[in-house]
């Protein structure tokens, strides 16, 4: 395992983060453990989660499973999602973080967080109130690092003034959806990233499994899945269940099988290959999908490979004149 700095910071984490979204709902606490106990034993050393996942049973999962080796690996969490029906129950008010990190820390079974996310902005709560907040928590000693989630550039570049101006504790992290499908962030965010020396985690990199190439556009997806859950399908189809991204698919899997590869573990070695990029995020279901994952770390595509994917993405977002 290649282990890769997160931004300017000394936290050394790996190029694969075993993410947990499902431990708890779709995936049981026997399971969870040992796919978690194989990612580590594999290497892999970074482990997320978040305060809102199955209700935060998967802290508490996570947290018990890790405790033997809580030194060792990268843990973080999230707050700014919704914990309750209150008006102060969820966004990232200095009420609701100090709230929350004590429930996450007790979930967790753990004296502090690696990484603290805030989940997506809070446009109720001015980000100077978040960040000197967040800045308590470190000095505190009850987290090491803060980072964002879904923020857009210039959210994250406020926030970055912010902390520059005062002194205080900065997002040395983002997370941001990725994957063959979805590129956006290569516009603005990841040359941002790079210049301001901020680690880029991403999810969904296999596009909520669309890149899997599993789904047919014409049936029903099985409600064991993302696109077929209850609660998950209508959010994962409002993003991803369209003809145009079935037609890339099939494209992109075309590239795949020419140059004997499968799709999943091609459209996971494009985003490890990518240098901007500090980890991404995997979340399975067994260790079989793990161990099956795990090998894109081994694969360098070509540059006729890489090339073959930049047409596809032309196709979904023909050039058009940019404003920068």
């Amino acid at each position: 395992m290649q282990y890769k700095k997160m931004g300017r910071t000394g936290l050394k984490i790996s190029p694969i983060c075993m993410g947990t979204m499902f431990f708890g709902n779709f995936t049981n606490e026997d399971v969870a453990t040992k796919i978690m106990d194989v990612a580590f034993e594999n290497g892999i050393n970074f482990f997320d989660t978040a305060n809102v996942y199955a209700g935060g049973r998967s802290e508490e999962i996570v947290g018990k499973a890790l405790k033997s080796k809580r030194h060792s690996v990268v843990l973080a969490t999230k707050v700014a999602q919704s914990k309750g029906s209150g008006p102060n129950d969820q966004g990232l008010s200095r009420k609701n973080i100090l709230w929350a990190v004590e429930e996450s820390l007790r979930r967790l079974d753990t004296e502090y967080i690696d990484i603290y996310y805030a989940h997506n902005p809070d446009p109720t709560t001015p980000i100077e109130e978040t960040i000197r907040t967040f800045d308590q928590l470190v000095q505190q000693g009850k987290v090491r690092y803060v980072a964002c989630s879904n923020f857009l550039v210039w959210q994250l570049v406020k926030a970055l003034g912010v902390s520059e101006r005062h002194n205080l504790a900065r997002f040395d992290c983002i997370q941001s959806p990725y994957n063959l499908i979805t590129r956006d962030i290569e516009n603005e965010l990841l040359p941002c990233c790079a210049s301001e020396g901020i680690g880029v985690m991403v999810y969904n990199p296999l596009a909520s499994g669309l890149l899997t190439g599993k789904y047919d556009l014409s049936k029903t997806p099985e409600a064991n899945t993302r696109f077929g859950g209850v609660k998950t399908g209508p959010v994962e189809k409002k993003r991803y269940w369209f003809p145009i991204n079935f037609q890339a698919v099939s494209h992109l899997k075309q590239i795949a099988d020419t140059h004997g590869r499968s799709l999943t573990q091609f459209s996971l070695a494009w985003i490890l290959n990518n240098p901007l990029i500090t980890s991404t995020l995997i979340g399975v279901s067994s260790v079989k999908q793990l161990e099956e994952n795990m090998k894109a770390l081994d694969i360098k595509l070509a540059t006729e490979e890489n090339q073959a994917c930049d047409e596809v993405w032309l196709e979904l977002r023909p050039q058009r004149i940019f404003y920068g």
